[in-house]
């Protein structure tokens, strides 16, 4: 059992892959449990899962920066990228980073948009020259972030950004709610299951409720059959039927990432991250992620019990809220 900002976590020193997989703390997984007992046991009714929904989309929504009214929930990023890469015409000339996570890229590839790839550190320089810009704040592969003071100024001039958070939120100290779209999932930096992923639209885009269903409805429980269609009046006119579970450990954990110091978990992880760094002889990143390019990094890591991911040719290692200095020192022992 470790302690961290005030929780719980039953994570063993050595996990470093958050990037891939958060582990919640205690109290999360306490509360997922209870649901799946209350499943087992036929006790659970429908309409118990009406307030985690709500509960986990309104602490997203303060996370990201933006007025509840203005996110949507659904199970994927990829599926709520898609709604946005549906909503531009056809075609519509998007950048992407070089690399970036498919998630992100292929929704406005499969609309028939027209993509160009540049290196990330060109995508600020460049979005103006586009529609839109599509594109992780923080890389999946190697936790470089994008510049989003460039952004910002393109969208100033009229490209529409859209922005993928999901390895940002839950570490990153950054206001995300100028973006045209911004979207991210449950379960890596946010410690929540998978199958919780929500957007938060910008007022002065209208997307189109493509996947309108009974969840969209103004009531939910009075839009379950029959026409006409009634909406709701805001981005929950796009929400798609919530995986109930996953919403339930959303809820304890998103109001308590909310209520942390933002500026002190965002030194704490890239503190870290940055100090293995410096072991390793690398500069000073700013982010939770670091990415190990040396040969057989993976494998030694793997040998001393060291939980990490291999991605791009890289070992990928990601320092989270129940991370310390023993995590560092046991990942530089196995590397150097």
């Amino acid at each position: 059992m470790r302690s961290a900002f005030d929780r719980s976590f039953d994570v063993p020193h050595g996990y470093l892959n958050t990037a891939s997989i958060g582990v919640p703390p205690v109290d999360v997984a306490d509360a997922v449990a209870a649901a799946v007992l209350g499943w087992r046991t036929g006790s659970a009714r429908p309409g118990d899962f009406d307030a985690p929904v709500a509960t986990a989309r309104e602490a997203w929504a303060r996370l990201v920066g933006v007025p509840v009214g203005r996110v949507a929930l659904g199970a994927t990023v990829s599926g709520l990228v898609s709604l946005v890469a549906a909503a531009l015409p056809r075609p519509s000339r998007v950048l992407v980073a070089a690399g970036e996570f498919t998630s992100v890229s292929w929704p406005f590839a499969a609309r028939g948009h027209d993509l160009t790839e540049v290196p990330l550190d060109e995508v600020g320089a460049r979005a103006a020259e586009f529609d839109a810009v599509a594109v992780a704040v923080v890389q999946s592969a190697d936790g470089r972030i994008v510049d989003l003071d460039a952004l910002r100024a393109a969208r100033a001039s009229g490209t529409r950004v859209v922005l993928d958070a999901t390895q940002a939120t839950g570490w990153l100290d950054a206001d995300l709610g100028w973006a045209d779209a911004v979207t991210g999932g449950a379960y890596k930096w946010l410690l929540s299951p998978r199958g919780a992923a929500w957007l938060a639209v910008h007022p002065e885009w209208d997307l189109p409720a493509e996947q309108a269903g009974w969840f969209a409805g103004a009531d939910v429980w009075d839009s379950v059959y029959g026409l006409p269609l009634r909406l709701a009046p805001d981005a929950r006119a796009l929400d798609t039927s919530p995986a109930w579970f996953s919403h339930v450990g959303a809820a304890v954990a998103l109001p308590w990432l909310v209520g942390l110091d933002r500026a002190a978990v965002h030194a704490h992880c890239t503190g870290l991250a940055d100090a293995l760094r410096a072991g390793l002889g690398m500069e000073p990143a700013g982010s939770a992620i670091v990415a190990v390019r040396t040969p057989g990094a993976q494998e030694r890591l793997a040998a001393a019990g060291i939980a990490c991911a291999a991605r791009a040719g890289a070992a990928r290692l990601a320092f989270h809220l129940y991370t310390d200095r023993a995590d560092v020192d046991r990942a530089l022992d196995a590397l150097t």
